[in-house]
């Protein structure tokens, strides 16, 4: 927790469930699934941002699904062997939330799905990244 001790304070009860014990939420019930709005998503914990609305797509699994991370650097991948499967779990650099999961069944060059719970990121509208303070980010959308 550390640093972020009061923000995790303020999270909801699904948004701690995700981020601090690895949970999942409801597919295609969630906050962030069907959002088409340009926009960056970030950590709910950090802020950092992790995943542009340029890189999302309907994998329809029902959660957020994007062909790559802004900046893989902000991302840490670790084996998930929970509930008899292997997977590759997505956590956030920073304030190591859990995000989801990657896996390799996506388009593009890379061929990556990174399914995250809606519940690990806040949406920042384009027309809000300057007053949010994520002003550098506009490039994305040129």
């Amino acid at each position: 927790m550390g640093i972020y001790t009061e923000r995790i304070n303020q999270l909801n009860e699904m948004q701690r469930h995700v981020t601090q014990q690895n949970g999942t939420e409801p597919p295609f019930r969630n906050e962030y699934y069907q959002t088409e709005e340009d926009g960056i998503y970030v950590d709910v914990v950090s802020g950092k941002p992790l995943f542009s609305s340029k890189d999302k797509y309907d994998a329809g699994c029902g959660w957020p699904s994007f062909t790559k991370p802004i900046d893989a650097e902000e991302i840490l991948e670790k084996q998930d062997l929970s509930h008899n499967m292997i997977r590759t779990e997505v956590r956030s650099k920073e304030a190591d939330s859990h995000l989801g999961h990657v896996f390799p069944d996506g388009p593009g060059p890379a061929g990556l799905r990174y399914c995250i719970n809606s519940a690990a990121l806040r949406f920042i509208p384009k027309d809000e990244l300057e007053k949010e303070g994520y002003g550098e980010y506009l490039r994305l959308f040129k």
